[in-house]
């Protein structure tokens, strides 16, 4: 099997800018190629699709989508080692369930089968949502309402994260070990690096446990580096980290 590795994305313009940027660091060996391709719906549609046909392939229904065809076109499933799908929760919309979403981890769980799910809370642009680090470790935002929450990002976060394209090698370490310290609390209460898989799903039911059900908020956490996290594991990141 190739070793392509296939992205998939629920939009086409912020996650393209997120991934362009990060190869730059990371993903970009002679060993790998990076094919970014997007859903263009939610997650909740998503599962809805997938539901209703246990059998359907993942990559099938990607490449009848016509925002895919170009870059697709070229590819069948058996070039692909690897599928990762990037989401967001968007707790507001209208097909949004939270079992739905669990039952969505549970099947895209095999990143080398039907492909591997990452969600961020609440959207993507969770990544850039950093007022400052200090602050971080609390923050939260209404999960269930429409609260604008692109435009409050653009608002609260710091000048130097607002355009990804421009992020560098410095704002990712940054930006790295903010979200993997978050996550960490979320899940095991301790804000500090995980050093062991932290699996997508315990991450959901942590915030359907400490967040979504008590006061219907959700910890703003971005998939993006825990993806990292779980691909290259903690030693390797550490040292990106450390700047080795």
């Amino acid at each position: 099997m190739s070793n392509n590795i296939l992205f998939v994305f629920e939009g086409e313009k912020t996650e393209k800018q997120i991934t362009d940027n990060l190869t730059k660091y990371f993903l970009n060996s002679d060993e790998n190629t990076i094919v970014q391709c997007a859903y263009c719906n939610d997650v909740y549609e998503l599962h809805k699709v997938i539901s209703q046909d246990q059998d359907l392939d993942t990559f099938a229904l990607l490449k009848e989508i016509p925002q895919n065809e170009a870059s697709l076109a070229s590819y069948k499933r058996s070039d692909f080692a690897e599928i990762y799908l990037f989401f967001d929760y968007d707790g507001h919309d209208n097909l949004a369930e939270d079992d739905k979403i669990k039952e969505a981890l549970n099947f895209f769980k095999e990143e080398t089968s039907a492909g591997k799910l990452y969600i961020s809370y609440p959207m993507v642009e969770a990544l850039k949502h950093i007022p400052s680090a200090t602050n971080f470790k609390d923050l939260k935002v209404l999960a269930k309402e429409n609260i604008r929450y692109k435009k409050n990002v653009n608002t609260e976060t710091q000048n130097s994260l607002k355009q990804i394209k421009k992020y560098t090698k410095n704002i990712w370490i940054y930006l790295i070990e903010l979200h993997l310290r978050k996550m960490n609390f979320v899940t095991n209460g301790d804000y500090s690096l995980p050093k062991e898989y932290i699996p997508q799903q315990k991450i959901f039911l942590k915030q359907l446990e400490k967040y979504i059900k008590v006061d219907a908020t959700v910890a703003v956490l971005s998939s993006f580096p825990i993806f990292l996290f779980d691909y290259y594991g903690y030693s390797s990141i550490s040292n990106f980290l450390a700047g080795k």
